[in-house]
């Protein structure tokens, strides 16, 4: 039984140090891991402080004036249409003006003619009997 206990004690001490060094190799991976991670974290920040920031910061004051612009636009729209408004309403109100000063005037001349038809036709009238 000795050589058995020789042999199976051989094999655990194989299982053992085979069981450190898998500790030693996940710890190791572990802190390159960490180690990666920190670098590349330190790479994003610079990244994002030279290239980034000054680009938002860009990006940002042309949206701010895009902003003004179309407040300003949209002001100057409701300005126009505000005026066109008032024009219409003042040509619809002459428009009217005038239809009714027409009908007046014209009203008038009609009679007029009317009157002279009505003359020339009662002396021709009074001339053919």
């Amino acid at each position: 039984m000795e050589g058995n206990l020789g042999t199976t004690n051989l094999m655990l001490g194989i299982m053992a140090a085979v069981s450190v060094l898998e500790a030693l190799l996940l710890i190791g991976v572990g802190v390159a891991g960490f180690l990666i991670y920190r670098r590349v974290m330190t790479i994003i920040n610079e990244l994002e402080a030279r290239q980034i920031a000054p680009a938002m910061a860009r990006v940002n004051a042309i949206l701010d004036d895009v902003k003004h612009v179309s407040t300003r636009v949209k002001d100057e729209a409701e300005r126009v249409d505000s005026a066109l408004r008032t024009t219409m309403d003042r040509v619809d109100d002459t428009a009217e003006r005038v239809r009714s000063n027409m009908k007046t005037q014209t009203g008038r001349l009609v009679g007029i003619l009317r009157g002279a038809r009505v003359a020339i036709e009662t002396m021709m009238g009074a001339r053919a009997v």
